[in-house]
């Protein structure tokens, strides 16, 4: 396994792995999937700070991970909010540590002070990464978004990098 950091080249490559995050209902509040044209707004049309980087083998990308913005208030500018993402097909193997690990890293080489997420409260094992990981829990959305007509919780977790 490798990671790098994503070109515009894997937009197609994270798109089918962020649409498979949209249909399985497990990892965002987002209903609808996703075109080229948004993945290349969301991930390429950003500074630089904000990376995105892609865990892949020899023949193919099997997740990735962003660091994005958490408000575009100059009081926020040291805190990103962390996206992670893994191919259904290698969920459960060891790949989200791995990439996550290496996120965490880059934030503090590009001197965040702080990683924050936003998760399903439902979604137990990207929970239980996040808390491997090192991200204290914060608190609690309650009723926050609708997902299939019904109202789901989110959870908020933060990882202090200093």
């Amino acid at each position: 396994m490798n990671i790098r950091k994503a070109t515009i080249n894997d937009i197609e490559s994270i798109k089918l792995i962020y649409n498979q995050g949209i249909e399985d209902r497990i990892a965002t509040l987002e209903t609808d999937v996703k075109d080229n044209e948004y993945i290349k707004n969301w991930l390429f049309r950003r500074p630089e700070k904000y990376t995105t980087i892609v865990l892949h083998d020899a023949e193919e990308i099997l997740g990735f991970a962003t660091i994005n913005p958490y408000s575009s208030r100059c009081a926020y500018s040291d805190v990103g909010e962390v996206s992670i993402y893994i191919d259904r097909e290698y969920r459960g193997k060891g790949f989200g540590t791995i990439i996550l690990l290496e996120l965490v890293k880059i934030a503090k080489n590009n001197k965040f002070h702080k990683l924050v997420l936003f998760a399903l409260e439902k979604n137990k094992a990207g929970n239980k990464l996040y808390e491997k990981i090192g991200f204290k829990h914060v608190g609690v959305f309650k009723e926050q978004g609708k997902i299939e007509g019904e109202y789901v919780d989110i959870v908020i977790k933060e990882l202090l990098l200093d």
